[in-house]
């Protein structure tokens, strides 16, 4: 049976949130756990008339003070083999053997997680939407998402040996959370000459190491100017310009981690440069540009075997090679000891916060630097990577001097996934209101349809539309609109669950009030909503 009441008047409501018949039927609405029926009215009620349509729905109409009010009563059977939702998220039903999962028919917004609410940077944020932080963070990368890969172009270039295609394909098989990927390296005539284009993942709003901590040109006034030894003491470091040390060693666990991913597919890195390091958010790194140096010094003479000289890199050795007047001895170091070396400089570079400090006539100045602020852990890795060993050294030698600060890190990007986790929890309920809000608004207002002029003003749509009222369009006893958004997201997620809870419906010229139950409104929407999709589909 429609509820309905002809079509509405077009001004616009006086009703009151505090002045509603909503809060006085308030007695009168079952308790969705049980289902009971409600009580009797404690208002004089006259003139009740009931009818029992064949869907085993009751109409129930009253008159109280000169308002007429209609209504549903709804008294469901229970599900045999049920037990209430209202103590378990889950029932499970056993028939004939098998075990069936039931789901209750409602949502859930639950608090935040305790193990998130004490990380919150504020306590009066948003509940029902992600941090304004991360929506920040989140929008910024999709304005610079421009391009979906990331192009470096080396102009004048003329690829004569494809041999190193090889090399190539081992760094496209990288996959590291601190490695900008290479997807494809080729070449062009594009650009007027022969170039040679290397293709990598593009990470929206990253930033090169450079240009994050050795952009400033006061950075190197602290370190250049100081005269050590002819202070009382040092200054503190956050008045040096230094970096906090857990800032140092988070760069440090993940520089490492790359080596360590890199090292062991049998590749080096050789760009471990500032210049090549890529930093999102606050403290992610990427080491960008991998795989250009093999392509570029590849040896032509190793026609045969490509790898033979990445084999060479493998191990420290010394090579004699004949001439003409003598022999020549030539100490080649690997590039993997020269990737330590390289990330060593990185280090020290952070820690003095100026890349004077890695220049040779400034090493001692700059290790007395980290001496003074940092911790003995800090300058014994510094100096480990810095100074010429007479064994090979591997990039797992470091990691009993990064010690437990690896597990801190580990903690800080689980505790960061918790706080994502708990914002996208949101974001998948924010998700579901908006798909029942246009839904909604495909139904409320339609000039027209099947040429009826008049189809959103009556039966079931004309519920729809107080409904719409209902959420957005109420007012103050001032008059002035009463906003309040958990009013909204409490009122539709009823709809969506389809609860047996009654709410008061006013027309618009205050002359009619229906009462509802949210399943009679939702049964209301479906069925308005299929038949515009019928239509749409030219089922109709």
């Amino acid at each position: 049976m429609s509820l309905s009441a002809g079509s509405s008047p077009l001004h616009s409501p006086k009703i009151t949130p505090h002045t509603s018949p909503a809060p006085r039927r308030r007695s009168h609405t079952p308790n969705p756990a049980n289902y009971m029926v409600p009580s009797s009215a404690s208002t004089s009620v006259s003139n009740p008339v009931s009818q029992t349509p064949s869907s085993g729905q009751v109409i129930q109409k009253e008159t109280v003070g000169g308002t007429t009010y209609f209504y549903t009563d709804t008294t469901p059977a229970p599900l045999t083999g049920m037990r209430s939702f209202k103590n378990y998220h889950r029932t499970a039903c056993r028939t004939e053997g098998q075990i069936i999962e039931v789901f209750p028919n409602y949502h859930i917004y639950p608090p935040t997680a305790p193990h998130v609410a004490y990380m919150q940077p504020k306590a009066n944020a948003p509940s029902f939407f992600m941090a304004d932080e991360l929506r920040q963070d989140m929008d910024l990368r999709v304005l610079q998402l421009v391009a979906a890969d990331r192009i470096d172009g080396i102009h004048g270039f003329r690829l004569v040996n494809t041999k190193c295609m090889v090399l190539v394909d081992m760094w496209k098989k990288i996959q590291h959370s601190n490695i900008v990927t290479l997807r494809e390296v080729f070449t062009t005539k594009a650009f007027a000459e022969p170039s040679l284009v290397f293709a990598y993942d593009f990470h929206a709003g990253g930033e090169t190491m450079m240009s994050r901590h050795f952009n400033d040109p006061n950075a190197d006034a602290y370190f250049t100017k100081r005269k050590w030894g002819q202070h009382d003491g040092p200054l503190p470091r956050q008045h040096a310009g230094l970096l906090p040390e857990s800032l140092i060693w988070a760069y440090i666990v993940q520089l490492s981690s790359a080596l360590r991913t890199i090292h062991t597919a049998g590749l080096a890195c050789r760009v471990m440069d500032p210049t090549k390091i890529l930093i999102t958010g606050k403290t992610r790194l990427r080491v960008n540009c991998v795989g250009v140096f093999d392509v570029l010094t590849f040896d032509n003479s190793q026609n045969n075997n490509p790898l033979a000289l990445m084999a060479q890199y493998q191990c420290q050795c010394i090579k004699f090679v004949p001439t003409k007047k003598k022999l020549k001895v030539i100490f080649i170091l690997s590039c993997q000891q020269a990737d330590l070396i390289s990330l060593g400089k990185v280090v020290l570079a952070l820690a003095c916060n100026s890349l004077a400090g890695i220049q040779r006539e400034n090493l001692q100045k700059a290790m007395e630097l980290v001496t003074i602020n940092y911790s003995s852990d800090l300058k014994n890795l510094i100096l480990y990577l810095l100074t010429d060993q007479n064994r090979m050294r591997s990039v797992n030698d470091i990691m009993p001097m990064i010690g437990a600060r690896f597990y801190t890190q580990l903690d800080a990007a689980q505790m960061r996934n918790d706080v994502i986790e708990e914002d996208l929890a949101k974001e998948v309920q924010n998700g579901r209101l908006f798909r029942l809000l246009a839904k909604l608004g495909t139904i409320n207002e339609r000039p027209e349809f099947q040429k009826d002029p008049t189809w959103s003003e009556t039966g079931d749509r004309y519920l729809l539309k107080l409904f719409r009222d209902h959420l957005f369009h109420q007012v103050t006893e001032a008059g002035a609109p009463w906003i309040d958004l958990s009013h909204i997201i409490s009122c539709l997620n009823k709809l969506d669950a389809g609860v047996p809870e009654k709410i008061s419906l006013i027309s618009r010229d205050e002359k009619s009030v229906l009462v509802v139950t949210y399943s009679d409104l939702k049964r209301c929407f479906e069925n308005t909503f299929q038949e515009l999709i019928a239509a749409a589909n030219g089922q109709l």
